[in-house]
């Protein structure tokens, strides 16, 4: 069998040092390169096409969400596992949404890491027993969706919509989803040229008076 060609993207030499020393001392797996932050990510896997990119969350020049999203989209085969701290919802949901097959919390043990790369390296979804636990519990609790209160809003815009008639400016709504600014800000025109408002107030009263952002 070949072995399983691993790109590691993470801004930590000390996490990158550890992983690529596991990986080297067990068959199977190949370590093909190693990026700091999440520019350096995407171009490497697309000049080294690895099967699987260990991707940290929390990384400069472009977080780990965007980066995933953007190397999807250019080839939707390749493997992301995502090996973070954060173990929030919006974090989880937002690597799932963004594509990525796998999520572990950093520290999980070195057997369970394995695992799951060569489980991502053929196309599966995994996840952490922790996380694991948080998915099917966020799944069964959710209730069916109400129709949109804007229909001619994407569920990305009446998203960001409800955040707006939360009281969030653009760079938490950033933040909290995983987005650049300028996306965010893109997306805030839009809504207002759809609504037909001015303004962030006037957004937010349409919202609120749907029943969002309450």
């Amino acid at each position: 069998m070949n072995a399983i060609r691993v790109l590691i993207a993470d801004d930590h030499p000390l996490f990158r040092d550890g992983m690529h020393g596991l990986l080297d001392s067990v068959e199977g797996t190949e370590v093909v390169g190693e990026a700091a932050d999440g520019e350096e990510a995407v171009r490497l896997a697309g000049e080294l096409r690895p099967d699987v990119i260990l991707m940290d969350l929390n990384m400069p020049a472009k977080n780990g969400i965007e980066a995933t999203r953007e190397i999807l989209q250019r080839d939707p085969d390749m493997g992301i596992l995502v090996v973070t701290m954060l173990e929030d919802d919006d974090s989880v949901f937002a690597a799932m949404r963004a594509g990525a097959l796998g999520y572990l919390l950093k520290g999980a043990q070195q057997e369970e890491v394995l695992r799951a790369i060569r489980a991502v390296a053929n196309g599966e979804a995994i996840f952490g027993p922790g996380i694991a636990r948080r998915v099917m519990g966020l799944f069964s609790a959710q209730k069916p969706r109400a129709p949109q209160a804007f229909p001619d809003l994407t569920e990305r815009e009446e998203e960001i919509l409800a955040l707006i008639a939360g009281g969030h400016d653009n760079a938490e709504i950033a933040g909290r989803l995983f987005l650049s600014l300028k996306t965010v800000q893109n997306h805030v025109s839009n809504i207002f040229r759809k609504l037909r408002v001015a303004d962030r107030v006037q957004a937010a009263i349409r919202a609120r008076e749907a029943g969002l952002g309450g």
